[in-house]
């Protein structure tokens, strides 16, 4: 809820929209309808999204994180965070004897499958993105022989092809919008004939999130991006205040995280949310600037959003029966991690 209040000559900037995107949105509630439905434990492989909150909100009702496939027992449900995951990992999962659910983000999705089919076209796919990143290594899973990263311009100059008629770029979605476009031109020069995905990459919730940055970004002396730190679109709002021309701009997990000196001489704080955090958080926000007589909060709306995503179709069968089954047909021989065999570790 947006409060306005009398003008104290401090103001806040709320960006709109903020938080929670569609593909986020999906992932959280698949959670929570599988912990629903089939009872705990619901194991999650990686954090569902990144946002340290919400993981911990759902562990509290059953979720169990895990960061490799093979640390869930057979017999279980294992789902897929909204980042993504590599063929391998679904291999993983059936070697396993696990029933999943796939929360991949839709969008996410389309860009798995631009790259599974330039790849059978036989491209060079320059994925621009970060190392590491799970999205950029679930999208390098589906042709890790067609796929080169490329993460910033300053990587442009090892990028190799094989044919430079036959080259297109392809982009981890949580960018930003500058970012990626430096990048590709930088590609462009190098690689004339390089052709663009058949649609935009990066997500139309990234691109909303960081053009109401711009927006407040001009008149806010300090922007307070609400976020964790491995959250890649919330750092990018950050990157994206400064650039904008916010004196100060800050990555909190929580409103405790803020600090008293950051607003000497601040009249304007603009606020604003990544695409994984809950609406809480940012009030929790806007209570402790409210405190320190920030009260009058201005919106800045850069776009309407209206998209939503319906739940993944596994969460309409039983997975606990199929699961089961998994384990019968194979004699209940689990893996080494669901027989407490891993060593080393």
């Amino acid at each position: 809820m947006v409060r306005m209040t009398a003008s104290t000559g401090r103001r806040v900037l709320l960006a709109a929209p903020r938080g929670y995107c569609a593909g986020v949105d999906r992932a959280v509630i698949a959670v929570e309808k599988a912990l629903e439905q089939y009872g705990a434990p619901i194991y999650v492989r990686h954090e569902i999204v990144h946002n340290k909150y919400v993981v911990q909100t759902l562990e509290r009702k059953g979720a169990v994180f895990v960061e490799r496939t093979e640390e869930v027992p057979a017999g279980n449900i294992v789902m897929f965070s909204a980042h993504g995951v590599a063929p391998v990992v679904h291999e993983e999962a059936a070697r396993g004897q696990l029933a999943t659910i796939d929360a991949t983000c839709p969008l996410v999705t389309k860009v798995h499958k631009e790259a599974v089919r330039f790849a059978d076209e036989d491209y060079d796919i320059l994925l621009i993105g970060h190392e590491g990143h799970e999205e950029v290594i679930g999208t390098s899973g589906e042709a890790p022989d067609h796929i080169q990263l490329v993460d910033g311009p300053a990587d442009v100059a090892k990028v190799q092809v094989r044919d430079e008629s036959k080259v297109v770029w392809l982009s981890q979605t949580t960018l930003s919008v500058d970012e990626t476009m430096e990048t590709v031109d930088a590609l462009k020069e190098k690689f004339p004939q390089l052709i663009a995905p058949p649609s935009d990459d990066i997500c139309y919730a990234t691109q909303n999130r960081q053009l109401a940055v711009k927006q407040m970004g001009e008149e806010a002396d300090l922007v307070i991006v609400v976020g964790s730190r491995n959250s890649s679109n919330s750092k990018r709002l950050v990157e994206v205040a400064k650039l904008a021309g916010a004196r100060a701009a800050y990555l909190v997990d929580y409103a405790s995280e803020i600090e008293e000196a950051w607003l000497e001489g601040v009249t304007t704080v603009g606020v604003t949310s990544g695409a994984s955090v809950p609406e809480v958080l940012v009030e929790e926000v806007l209570e402790w600037l409210s405190q320190r007589s920030y009260e009058d909060v201005e919106l800045v709306k850069a776009a309407e959003e209206t998209i939503t995503f319906s739940l993944p179709k596994e969460l309409r069968r039983d997975l606990r029966d199929e699961a089961a089954a998994l384990v019968a047909e194979r004699g209940g021989a689990g893996t080494g991690a669901a027989q407490g065999e891993r060593s080393g570790e």
